[in-house]
């Protein structure tokens, strides 16, 4: 069974998705991968991992790195798996290439070769947006490409981080 909550941010309504216990999907309404996996026959509910996510919200969009995350259950290929890992790993307030990730896909798989736009592939697909940072993909040259969310919401978000790092 999934439960579902739609809270506010500054860059608008999102909705939460969790299994019961673990956050398992975090949307922008408005992207076209919204709910995407999501049983149609999920329930409005009151869940602590709710409540959790939205004190995470609150202090990413305070400008702070939360420092925690709440407790996630991701599905999907083990593929899609492996390039979510990796966009976990990038650092609040960095930002990485697609040829960036490839290559370190490549690295920990042993393979010689990764196409970038498969990885892109995978990385539209993030069902926890925000909470695993596919806003912090970049294209090689720098520039803002994809993001489910939307370009203006990713020059945002990645402002709002630059922002809190030029404090430290």
């Amino acid at each position: 069974m999934h439960y579902v909550r739609t809270t506010e941010t500054p860059l608008g309504p999102v909705l939460l998705a969790s299994d019961g216990s673990a956050l398992t999907g975090l949307w922008f309404t408005d992207s076209p991968t919204c709910g995407e996996g999501l049983d149609p026959a999920a329930e409005e509910a009151d869940l602590p991992v709710f409540d959790e996510t939205e004190e995470w919200l609150r202090i990413y969009f305070s400008g702070r790195d939360p420092g925690f995350r709440p407790v996630l259950s991701l599905t999907g290929t083990p593929f899609r798996m492996q390039v979510w890992e990796l966009l976990s790993e990038i650092p609040y307030g960095k930002t990485v290439s697609y040829g960036q990730l490839a290559a370190g896909l490549c690295e920990r798989t042993g393979r010689a070769h990764m196409s970038a736009q498969a990885v892109g592939n995978a990385v539209k697909h993030n069902p926890v947006s925000l909470i695993i940072p596919c806003h912090r993909v970049i294209g090689t040259d720098g520039s803002l490409t994809g993001y489910a969310g939307g370009i203006q919401r990713k020059e945002a978000l990645l402002a709002l981080e630059q922002a809190a790092g030029s404090h430290d």
